[in-house]
C-alpha cells in the first residue's frame, strides 16, 4: 500500500519532533518496552484517524512495535504536520494525510486508510465510524471494534448505539478518568491558549474572555484564562455546570448577553451554532473568536460571512470580517481546533496518559471483542489505576497504601 503524503524529504525534522516528545512520555515508553516483546497486536491491521503530529506519531509507532500493521490518517486538515507524516512513512507506517487538504481529499484519505481492511480502529470525532457504517459497509464483518478519542465522537457513537445501528463494540476512551481529567482539562486549557497567543501575539491579561461550555475542556480553558489575568464569563445550558462555574468564581450569563462584553470568545461545547448571527450583531469592534470543539460548526461562519462586507486574511490563521457598520470581527484558524490548527496540540506529558488509555482500550477490545456487545463501553477502572501508577512512578511520586485492616473496613478485597 503506497502512502499519500506531502513530501518524503521532510522526514528529518519529523524524526526530530518524534524523538523530542519521547523524552516526556514515560508511560507510552513503558508500554512500548513491554509490548514490543509480547506483540499482542501481531497479525492485526489497524486504522488510526487522529490529529497527525509528533505525539500521535509516537503512539502509532508503539502500536506497530506491538505487532500491528498501521494505517494512519489525520482527523483535521489543519492539524496534520507534513514532516511528521513523512517520518512515519520512513518508519513503516502507512500514512494518508496532508496539511490543508480539501474536504474531498480528507474523505479520500479516510477511504485509502480503510483499504487496509482493518481489524481494529481508533477514531477521533466519529468520521471513520460514520464512513464504515455508510459507504464502506463491506468492511464491517472484519472489524472487531475500536475506540473513540473525543467528546464529540462519543456523542455520535451513543446516538448510533441508541438507534441500534452500531455494528461493533467501541470503547469511549474520552470518558476514561486518565483521559478527561487531564487531557480535556489541563491539556485543552494550556494548548488552546498557546494557540491563541501564538496566533494573535496579544496579551490576555485585562481582556474579557467568554468561555462557551463548562465541561472538562471548558473548565480548563476558563482556569487558564483566569490565570493569565482575564475577566472570564461562562455561558452554559446545563444548570449544574453553570453552578460549578459560579462557585469557581466566574460570571455566568446567556451568550446573547455575553456577546456584548467579550474581547475573546472560545467555544468548547461540541454543538453547532453556539455563536451565530444575533451574537455577531452586538459584538465589540475587534472581538476575536476561536473554537476548541472538534468540528468547525460551533461558530456559524456562513452567517458571519453573510453579515460582512468583506472577508480577508490579515495574519496567518486570522481572518477579518468587516461588518456593515464598520466593526471588525476576527476568526482564528477557520473556526477549527485552535490548539492544533494554530499550535502543536496538548503537551506531551498529558498525551502520555491519553494514549496509554488508547493503547489499553484497543488491547481490551482485542482480548474481549467476542464478549462485548455492539455498544459504547467504558474502559475498565483497573486499567485507569494501572496507567496512573505507571505515571506516578515516572514522576517519582509515592503515595500511601491501605493496610489489610483498612481494606477490610472499606470492604475492599
Amino acid at each position: 500500500m503506497e502512502s499519500m503524503i506531502r513530501d518524503i524529504k521532510l522526514a528529518p525534522s519529523g524524526h526530530d519532533k518524534i524523538e523530542w516528545v519521547k523524552n516526556f512520555m514515560p508511560v507510552l515508553s513503558a508500554i512500548d518496552a513491554e509490548f514490543s516483546k509480547s506483540k499482542p497486536f501481531a497479525g492485526k491491521k489497524m486504522v488510526l484517524t487522529i490529529h497527525l503530529e509528533a505525539k500521535t506519531a509516537y503512539m502509532a509507532e508503539v502500536f506497530m512495535h506491538a505487532g500491528a500493521e498501521v494505517a494512519l490518517t489525520g482527523s483535521n486538515p489543519l492539524s496534520t504536520q507534513d514532516d511528521v507524516a513523512a517520518a512515519l512513512v520512513e518508519d513503516g507506517v502507512n500514512v494518508f494525510a496532508t496539511h490543508g487538504c480539501s474536504d474531498e481529499e480528507y474523505e479520500m484519505y479516510l477511504n485509502r486508510a480503510l483499504d487496509i481492511e482493518p481489524d481494529i480502529i481508533m477514531d477521533d470525532g466519529g468520521d471513520l465510524v460514520h464512513l464504515l457504517h455508510t459507504k464502506r459497509r463491506e468492511l464491517l464483518p472484519k472489524v472487531l471494534g475500536g475506540s473513540e478519542e473525543t467528546t464529540t465522537g462519543v456523542h455520535r457513537l451513543r446516538q448510533l448505539a441508541r438507534a441500534g445501528k452500531l455494528e461493533f463494540p467501541m470503547i469511549a476512551a474520552n470518558d476514561a478518568y486518565c483521559k478527561y481529567l487531564f487531557d480535556n482539562r489541563y491539556g485543552t486549557g494550556q494548548s488552546t491558549w498557546d494557540g491563541i497567543m501564538r496566533t494573535t501575539n496579544l496579551v490576555i491579561a485585562g481582556k474579557t474572555v467568554v468561555i462557551a461550555g463548562y465541561g472538562w475542556c471548558g473548565k480548563g480553558g476558563a482556569m487558564r484564562a483566569k490565570g493569565l489575568g482575564a475577566d472570564v464569563i461562562v455561558t452554559e445550558v446545563d444548570p449544574i455546570k453553570a453552578i460549578e462555574a459560579v462557585f469557581d468564581g466566574f460570571r455566568v450569563m446567556p451568550m446573547d448577553e455575553a456577546a456584548k462584553y467579550g474581547d475573546i470568545f472560545l467555544t468548547l461545547t461540541g454543538d453547532k451554532d453556539v455563536i451565530r448571527k444575533q451574537h455577531f450583531e452586538v459584538m465589540k469592534n475587534g472581538a476575536m473568536m476561536a473554537n476548541a470543539g472538534h468540528f468547525d460548526v460551533e461558530i456559524n461562519i456562513p452567517e458571519l460571512e453573510a453579515g460582512s462586507v468583506s472577508r480577508r486574511r490579515v495574519r496567518n490563521n486570522i481572518e477579518e470580517f468587516v461588518q456593515k457598520d464598520g466593526r471588525k470581527l476576527y476568526l482564528l484558524a477557520e473556526g477549527r481546533l485552535v490548539n492544533l490548527a494554530s499550535g502543536d496540540g496538548h503537551p506531551a506529558e498529558i498525551m502520555d496518559l491519553s494514549f496509554a488509555v488508547q493503547f489499553f482500550s484497543l488491547a481490551h477490545v482485542l482480548q474481549n471483542h467476542e464478549k462485548l456487545a455492539k455498544d459504547v463501553h467504558l474502559m475498565p477502572d483497573k486499567i485507569n489505576q494501572q496507567i496512573a501508577e505507571i505515571k506516578l512512578e515516572a514522576l517519582g511520586v509515592k503515595i500511601d497504601e491501605l493496610s489489610d485492616e483498612q481494606k477490610a473496613y472499606l470492604g475492599i478485597e
